[in-house]
């Protein structure tokens, strides 16, 4: 079985690793969050009456 030489190790650590890159940048900016409405954020404001 021939060896692989070094510069084929090095050239497919550096394809995989920019392949990594592309991919991870691809599904961080193509994920859109859903925006906040107002029927979501019904929040109860209970206030502390703090008798001293």
């Amino acid at each position: 079985m021939p060896q692989m030489a070094p510069i084929n190790w090095l050239l497919l650590f550096i394809i995989f690793s920019i392949t990594l890159i592309i991919f991870n940048m691809m599904n961080y900016f193509i994920y859109m969050p859903s925006s906040p409405t107002s029927e979501n954020m019904n929040f109860k404001k209970s206030y502390l009456n703090w008798k001293w």
